[in-house]
């Protein structure tokens, strides 16, 4: 459930991002609650199997994170880090690519 600051917020443009690849089929639907929406991300077949698979939710308009989930298959991780280093992990390829875009803007 995606919830806008506003309750006449415009509906939200939505990016989901798994592997720096963009995630095909994302649905945005517009609840009776004014100023929420249901967002759906399908998992490609491609993030199911062993290890870790950070998805980020990130608004499509400037790439800020909302949101992220993990899914985590195969041996049972327990208290494993494994989820927090690949969130991190894809949280500084998010800056990076913001980084060299600023660069290439300022020049």
């Amino acid at each position: 459930m995606l919830v806008a600051n506003r309750d006449d917020a415009p509906p939200p443009d939505i990016l989901v991002t798994l592997r720096d690849a963009q995630v095909r089929g994302v649905s945005v639907t517009e609840t009776q609650a004014k100023g929420r929406w249901l967002v759906q991300v399908p998992v490609p077949r491609e993030a199911v199997g062993d290890g870790v698979q950070t998805f980020l939710i990130l608004d499509g308009h400037d790439e800020v994170i909302l949101e992220s989930f993990t899914l985590i298959a195969g041996e049972v991780l327990g208290d494993d880090i494994r989820a927090e280093v690949d969130l991190l992990r894809a949280e500084l390829d998010m800056l990076k690519r913001a980084f060299r875009r600023h660069c290439l803007e300022t020049m």
